[in-house]
């Protein structure tokens, strides 16, 4: 009689694996989140604005 080795671990084994998967993911996901927050990205300090002459506005009826 010869060892036979099972090397499927089942249902249970594969759901298992993909879920803690997909939670891994969730949680790097939501810590690159918090990461990318924490970064102060520069924003212009005055306010732009832009004066448009009368000349080059078109009325379209």
């Amino acid at each position: 009689m010869q060892f036979q080795r099972n090397t499927s671990t089942g249902k249970q084994g594969t759901l298992i694996r993909i879920l803690i998967k997909v939670l891994l993911f969730f949680v790097f996901f939501s810590i690159l989140i918090v990461l990318i927050d924490k970064i102060n990205f520069p924003y212009p300090n005055k306010e732009i604005k832009k004066i448009i002459p009368n000349e080059n506005l078109k009325i379209v009826k």
